[in-house]
């Protein structure tokens, strides 16, 4: 077993492990919480390569390890992730007759009373009881 010390000589080389014996490579992951310790381990039972880090720096370049290992294996081609198209914006549509119109109530203030609930979503406050 050998370890690897930079993180592109392990991606390259266990890219390049995969590629050379796909059916026979594995691929294992250990992390031990209790010493944030991440080990990355590819062998293809005639060559093992291992990487070992306590930093978590390396947690997006393993995770991005992770997606290209698994796109080979499911046989899909890298695509470069382009930001998504904004939405469409929709054309503005002429009001209808009936809103463009002065309504006879127009100017009358409504007398709505408000609900017994809170408005703001909260939880109402218990009355506290007496003590006698």
């Amino acid at each position: 077993m050998v370890y690897l010390h930079s993180w592109q000589e392990y991606q390259d080389a266990a890219e390049a492990l995969y590629e050379k014996s796909p059916n026979d490579t594995r691929y294992c992951v250990k992390w031990k919480a209790s010493e944030g310790k991440l080990v990355l381990k590819i062998t293809d039972n005639t060559t093992c390569i291992k990487f070992k880090t306590y930093s978590s720096i390396f947690l997006n370049r393993f995770e991005a390890l992770n997606l290209s290992l698994m796109q080979k294996m499911q046989n899909q081609q890298r695509k470069v992730q382009e930001p998504p198209p904004p939405p469409p914006v929709a054309a503005a549509s002429p009001l209808p007759e009936a809103l463009g119109r002065a309504s006879p109530m127009q100017g009358v203030i409504s007398s709505v009373t408000p609900s017994a609930g809170p408005s703001a979503g909260g939880v109402k406050k218990k009355k506290q009881k007496k003590k006698k």
